[in-house]
């Protein structure tokens, strides 16, 4: 693995050298890094990116639009084929676009069509950010936007991609708010005490192809997972469920149950509508009921 960049490093480089440094930031676009050095010293990975989203709210139109032409479409088989760049690909693959079900990836090509029909360029999000599904949702309320509304947002999508590959190539002290954290705790209220050694799965839904398996794991001592089930990312909007194997559980206490058990695997489902926050699922459980609610 390479070694990430230092903003100290950055502010010292020669103009040449700090470009080339940051130019994969924004897709095929290395003037805006280059244009960005100018605005040197900066004193936190957030002062960097908001000078560099600065060059581009005071580029010409023709320019903006140059950057999102720069973009390829999502889950466009010809052009995977033809070759994405490295973050692209790693972003799409990231959100399962690689491995599509038929039924989605029609979705997908009649979304790209109508799209770019439309608006005359590639529909893009920034999709660590989302699941199949809510990438689909979003493309099909942005079809319904004005064209100069349509352009705003789309920049605002290549600030956030841009936000994720910056935090990604520098190491600072003074982090981006880009992550998010899913975290459950499993109670047995029956023992009243944590439940150890429940096993669990965290699916991510689909409607329109195969659900997703994302986390399989058990709680540890506390009845909470050694690792959050997802952090270090963004929590991706979309709807999940997490499957608690509480029959296994309690039949290794020892607890008197019917067969089968009342509750054998205990499924919670939710949504998720905030990428960058902590949503905490605690489970309370008996081997007849349980309850649930949003912590954090």
């Amino acid at each position: 693995m390479k070694p990430r960049l230092t903003l100290d490093a950055l502010n010292t480089a020669l103009p040449g050298e700090f470009a080339a440094a940051l130019a994969n930031a924004f897709e095929h676009s290395p003037w805006i890094a280059g244009t960005a050095a100018s605005a040197r010293p900066f004193a936190s990975l957030a002062e960097l990116r908001d000078a560099m989203i600065a060059v581009i709210d005071q580029a010409s139109p023709e320019r903006r639009l140059g950057l999102i032409r720069a973009h390829p479409d999502l889950a466009n088989r010809t052009q995977r084929a033809a070759g994405l760049t490295a973050e692209s690909t790693a972003e799409q693959d990231w959100a399962g676009l690689d491995r599509l079900s038929d039924a989605e990836f029609a979705l997908f090509e009649q979304s790209n069509r109508a799209y770019r029909r439309k608006f005359g360029f590639p529909s893009i999000l920034c999709v660590r950010r989302h699941t199949r599904d809510s990438i689909l949702d979003i493309f099909a309320r942005r079809l319904k936007n004005q064209p100069t509304q349509e352009e705003r947002e789309t920049i605002d999508e290549i600030g956030r991609i841009a936000t994720l590959r910056l935090a990604e190539l520098i190491d600072s002290t003074t982090p981006l708010p880009i992550n998010g954290r899913l975290s459950t705790h499993v109670l047995d209220t029956h023992a009243g005490q944590p439940a150890a050694g429940v096993a669990l799965e965290l699916i991510e839904l689909s409607r329109h192809g195969a659900s997703r398996l994302i986390a399989k794991t058990a709680t540890n001592a506390d009845g909470r997972t050694d690792g959050a089930l997802i952090e270090g990312r963004p929590v991706p909007i979309g709807a999940y469920e997490l499957w608690f194997h509480m029959g296994d559980y309690f039949a290794r206490r020892g607890v008197a149950m019917n067969e089968p058990p009342f509750l054998e695997i205990v499924p919670v489902r939710f949504g998720v509508s905030e990428p960058e926050v902590h949503l905490h699922i605690p489970l309370l459980v008996t081997p007849w009921s349980y309850t649930t609610y949003r912590g954090s």
